[in-house]
């Protein structure tokens, strides 16, 4: 490929809605062009990150047993109606009419399309195990679209479905899957995570987020340095403190706090640490009749410690909890507590209410809480002494760095990452909705055993960029750079010497499979390097009469510090060392 017949638009400067790294460097790179809130055109030096990505996914995939195929992008309503998603998914499902005033969706994924194939197509265990995927376009009516790629409203994804005879064929299906996976992110060569991420309603273990590494990542992943535990927020477990809880040593006082309404200004006004406070989060479960009108509620006190954040998968999974909840309103809040939220706590209540205190909070002595009373806190106070026990004991808050690890291995730490893929095992949630069926070995219909797996094509290039870049652009994995190597010629349009060594060089290049541009526009050096620094096409050779002189040019990797000269007759097998490595 030469520049001056391929299509380079570099900016100087990011537009102004640019926010995040790689929507600035995408945009100045010409990787991407803005049409409309979430919506981009995928330019030809985007286009061939996209096809670099595709190919990987495609080889690990078909390597795996998947078959290709394509699912449309518009969809007959009918089949979401039969899972219910046309109406729980909300707004970010788009849907449409067409002139005979039926109703489609624009795809956001596929479970109803390729569920109702298997329907239709797999009539016997005899045809399973069954894989199928497709790398399509989605769309999703985000409420706010940002950050480029990052969070856009369409984008294409590959999403993967299998259908197995039973829990065990479907576990198998899903290993095959998540090893599958790793390969993928190996070859793309980023730093990533596999965590174990929550199952939702669905429950089980069988649910893995693949995270790309990245300080701006807007997902908290837990790990152990020391072993192979990692999960994401949602799903690392809080364990309980170790050994009985510790004897009362004060008495239960009620203490002035006059205007301290929050934990850390409660520790800091009496001089103790933020760890021997409890905060007091309200909620409410409601029960409705046929009509959906609520009939009854029940308060919730959960209490948690001072400096720990509720979880809400964790919260949502307590016995009780787990048909749904809210935030309990002002109203229902005083009415029960008789105070307003910052002086709350389980002495003294005037409606009972329930009581779910954390692992950790129901091991503290001498803890400190709201009095109910404005301007007032109890100190000393102690379970058992004080306060009847919890009501129930539960696992309700976020972990944090320096938590021991659920494995017994060490201590965890948290980094930030950016999910890119993510395996999970369906069950037989859409095959019962839909009555999807096979005839088992026994002659009896069975529902299919589902799992599905996907990975955001187009949201992985952002997210490589979020992690390779510096000052001066991007600084692309060889796997999926647009160009592996760039030839910058110096004067090639003055130097017949200079242009013969490029275009034989490039050649090459090309014949040994080493996917090469070389620059033949006639740029100035500086313009012509930033460009490609921009791009971030990771090796370079530079080209020059001076170094010809010496039987030389430059080899330049795009992380190193500076250009290291090659002889001409080197500079081939050179080229394809450092590109093996």
């Amino acid at each position: 490929m030469k520049a001056s017949q391929f299509f380079i638009s570099t900016l100087k400067e990011a537009p102004a809605d640019a926010e995040v790294v790689s929507h600035k460097l995408m945009m100045r790179a010409g990787l991407i062009k803005k049409l409309g809130a979430g919506i981009y055109s995928y330019m030809p030096m985007g286009l061939r990150v996209i096809r670099k990505v595709e190919a990987i996914v495609r080889e690990e995939m078909n390597r795996a047993g998947a078959v290709e195929c394509t699912m449309p992008v518009v969809q007959p309503a009918e089949l979401w109606q039969e899972t219910g998603r046309f109406e729980k998914m909300g707004p970010e499902l788009l849907r449409i009419q067409d002139r005979h005033g039926r109703d489609f969706v624009i795809q956001p994924t596929s479970e109803e399309v390729i569920t109702d194939i298997a329907r239709q197509e797999l009539r016997s265990y005899k045809q399973l195990p069954r894989n199928l995927y497709q790398i399509q376009t989605k769309f999703r009516d985000e409420r706010r679209p940002r950050f480029g790629l990052m969070r856009g409203r369409e984008f294409i994804m590959k999403d993967a479905y299998s259908f197995d005879r039973d829990q065990a064929g479907a576990k198998a299906s899903y290993q095959a899957m998540a090893q599958a996976y790793r390969r993928i992110f190996d070859r793309f060569g980023l730093r990533y995570r596999a965590v174990a991420a929550d199952s939702g309603a669905i429950g089980g273990d069988l649910s893995e987020e693949f995270q790309v590494i990245a300080a701006t990542g807007e997902d908290a992943i837990v790990y152990c340095p020391a072993s192979d535990y990692a999960a994401n927020m949602e799903k690392a477990e809080a364990l309980a403190p170790a050994g009985p809880r510790p004897a009362a040593a004060a008495p239960m006082t009620r203490t002035p706090t006059p205007g301290k309404a929050t934990c850390a200004e409660v520790a800091e006004l009496l001089g103790v640490p933020l760890q021997t406070t409890v905060k007091s989060l309200v909620l409410a479960t409601d029960e409705t009749n046929e009509a959906g009108e609520i009939v009854k509620s029940q308060v919730w006190l959960l209490l948690l410690r001072g400096d720990h954040d509720m979880n809400e998968i964790k919260v949502s999974k307590v016995p009780g909890l787990d048909k749904g909840f809210r935030f309990a309103t002002v109203t229902e809040i005083e009415a029960h507590f008789g105070a307003k939220p910052g002086y709350l706590g389980p002495i003294g209540l005037r409606k009972p209410v329930q009581v779910v205190a954390d692992r950790e909070v129901a091991l503290m002595a001498d803890w400190i809480c709201g009095a109910n009373e404005e301007d007032f806190h109890i100190t000393g106070v102690n379970w058992g002494r004080d306060l009847p026990e919890p009501d129930a004991v539960a696992d309700l808050r976020n972990v944090v760095a320096g938590d021991p690890s659920p494995d017994g291995k060490g201590v965890l730490a948290i980094e930030r990452g950016i999910e890119v893929g993510h395996v999970f095992y369906l069950g037989t949630k859409y095959s019962k909705a839909m009555n999807a069926t096979f005839l088992g070995e026994d002659g009896k219909p069975a529902f299919f055993e589902m799992g599905c797996y996907g990975i955001g094509i187009t949201r992985l290039p952002a997210a490589a960029i979020e992690q390779n870049h510096d000052e001066r652009g991007i600084i692309w994995p060889d796997a999926i750079a647009p160009f592996t190597v760039v030839i910058c010629p110096i004067g090639m349009d003055r130097s017949e010497e200079v242009r013969a060594v490029a275009e034989k060089l490039h050649g090459e290049l090309l014949a040994s499979g080493i996917d090469v541009i070389l620059d033949d526009r006639g740029e100035r050096p500086g313009a012509m390097f930033a460009d490609w620094e921009l791009i971030g096409v990771p090796h370079r050779i530079t080209i020059g009469d001076k170094g010809l002189k010496e039987g030389q040019v430059e080899y330049l990797h795009r992380r190193d510090a500076g250009a290291t000269k090659v002889g001409v007759a080197e500079i081939l097998a050179h080229v394809k060392e450092r590109v093996a490595a």
